[in-house]
């Protein structure tokens, strides 16, 4: 039990420490500095509803992107799914799939992609395009769990791969994800925290990198070509340390109101703050909102709402979920996302 105690106090003082930091830079936001920008997108429509503010109160298969603690309170099994079109064109897709071992903890497997449309291939010669396109694509495999140690404490972990590709080119790494939730003493408050993306740097490599080159065009006689292959920087991925509250203003047998806040340090942007609520009624119809990213500097994001329902089926414990979200990201527009959710 000790060794869980000092995990716990690692991570909440890790996490806010790091928010106390950089106090004489605060104006340095390092933004384009790390790879695999799609781990940043929020996973579930809960969580984006209610302004990314989740990392205390996150409960179910979107937990493993957000504070994988949260798995713990999983009961049975539960298949969970989203899509929604993303930023520019883009596609996003979230699955997991988790169940519930008892006295071991609860496990899931998530699936995150990022893809992009095809495009042309153009060059210098053919601006018009070569007749060949190309796409990218992101994606990410992750394995998690979730145990609850007391009835107050639930500790959680993922480790998952990270591949990023463009055209032939491709990146692949490790990264890890580790939270913790607390019922805290004060009623109906709970703490979380969580480190996210903590790994080693990835870098492109691929048959796009490999070229032809004359090392010595100026003398005749000399080996005309050699192969060769550019080399590119190697780029961290995105660390994120979050630290949340979450607590009901209002828990009654038929209403419950739930506040969050959470503070987030990023290691490629300024720091900032995600506020949100949810309004649950009957246990099956539920209304959420929040806002985003205040304090961060030429920050974008804008408000978001959402709603859920779960509807049991056949009058037994099985349940299904549908939830809907609207987030506004200024210039670039609406993001909607629509995503559902089956537990037995």
């Amino acid at each position: 039990m000790q060794f869980y105690k000092n995990i716990v106090s690692f991570l909440i003082i890790a996490s806010t420490f790091s928010l106390a930091q950089l106090e004489n830079s605060q104006d340095i936001s390092k933004v384009g500095t790390t790879a695999a920008q799609f781990l940043k997108i929020s996973a579930g429509s809960r969580g984006l509803a209610m302004g990314n503010a989740n990392v205390a109160i996150a409960n179910d298969l979107s937990s493993g992107f957000w504070n994988p603690a949260g798995l713990a309170h999983l009961k049975g099994i539960q298949v969970y799914f989203e899509n929604n079109g993303w930023l520019a064109g883009t596609d996003y897709n979230f699955g997991s799939f988790g169940f519930e071992w008892p006295r071991v903890g609860v496990f899931s497997l998530s699936l995150t992609m990022l893809t992009t449309p095809d495009d042309l291939v153009r060059t210098v010669e053919n601006p018009s395009g070569t007749g060949e396109k190309f796409n990218s694509q992101d994606m990410s495999i992750g394995l998690s769990i979730g145990k609850k140690l007391t009835d107050d404490l639930s500790l959680g972990a993922t480790i998952k791969n990270i591949r990023q590709r463009i055209w032939h080119s491709t990146g692949q790494t490790v990264g890890v994800d580790i939270g913790v939730q607390y019922n805290t003493p004060i009623k109906n408050l709970i703490l979380g925290a969580s480190i996210a993306n903590f790994g080693n740097d990835i870098s492109l490599t691929g048959r796009d990198m490999n070229l032809s080159v004359d090392p010595d065009p100026t003398n005749q006689g000399n080996i005309e070509f050699v192969n060769a292959q550019y080399e590119t920087d190697a780029f961290p991925l995105p660390l994120l340390f979050r630290v949340g509250l979450g607590g009901y203003l209002v828990k009654k047998e038929n209403l419950d109101v739930l506040l969050a806040f959470d503070a987030v340090h990023p290691n490629d942007n300024y720091e900032y703050i995600n506020i949100g609520f949810e309004t649950n009624i009957n246990n099956m119809f539920s209304i959420r909102a929040g806002y985003p990213s205040i304090g961060k500097k030429d920050a974008i994001e804008g408000a978001s709402f959402g709603f859920g329902l779960k509807y049991p089926i056949l009058n037994s414990t099985n349940n299904f979920t549908i939830d809907y979200t609207s987030a506004d990201f200024g210039p670039l527009g609406i993001v909607q996302r629509v995503s559902i959710s089956f537990n037995y």
